[in-house]
């Protein structure tokens, strides 16, 4: 089976990918895709996360195990397509080095058959250009939260700091 894909640039003007893969592919062959189809060295870290239809992020899919303790991160290299992109759950978002932030929207468009003869990934698809830098993210609160900045510290020594840490 043949994945349809568009990846959507999270900007105010369009910017998008429309690529073929095969669905027995793995996540981390799609990224690799994506990074080619928008020009990235593809020497950055990356991950896919797992969404609701509202994209609301929920779980990490990662393109290696950082932490220390080698956590239970589900990875790339070990999480086919079609495990995870389905049309009841046609979304991931995609997070292309996590120091600048590039943040895309991933869509399962349409599931065909194989072409003979045809090479995927394919693009199929490609409008926009990138600009030099991704767009600042505004990362808003949830406005009934409050927090109470009077809560000063006047006196460091309750801290329990070990001043010989290094």
């Amino acid at each position: 089976m043949i994945y349809k894909i568009r990846i959507i640039f999270d900007a105010e003007e369009d910017i998008f990918r429309d690529i073929e893969i095969e669905a027995n592919n793995t996540l981390e062959d799609f990224h690799n895709a994506i990074t080619q189809a928008f020009g990235f060295m593809g020497n950055e870290m990356a991950s896919f996360y797992t969404c609701d239809e509202r994209w609301n992020q929920d779980e990490e899919i990662a393109l290696f195990d950082m932490s220390e303790d080698g956590s239970n991160v589900r990875l790339m290299n070990e999480t086919f397509l079609e495990d995870i992109l389905t049309k009841n759950n046609p979304k991931l978002i995609y997070i292309y080095d996590f120091l600048s932030m590039w943040t895309f929207f991933v869509e399962l468009a349409d599931i065909t058959q194989k072409e003979d003869g045809r090479a995927y990934p394919n693009v199929i698809f490609s409008f926009g250009e990138l600009p030099d830098s991704p767009p600042e993210k505004k990362f808003e609160s949830d406005p009934n939260t409050t927090i109470d900045f009077d809560d000063t510290l006047d006196n460091y020594e309750d801290l329990d700091f070990d001043e010989n840490w290094n």
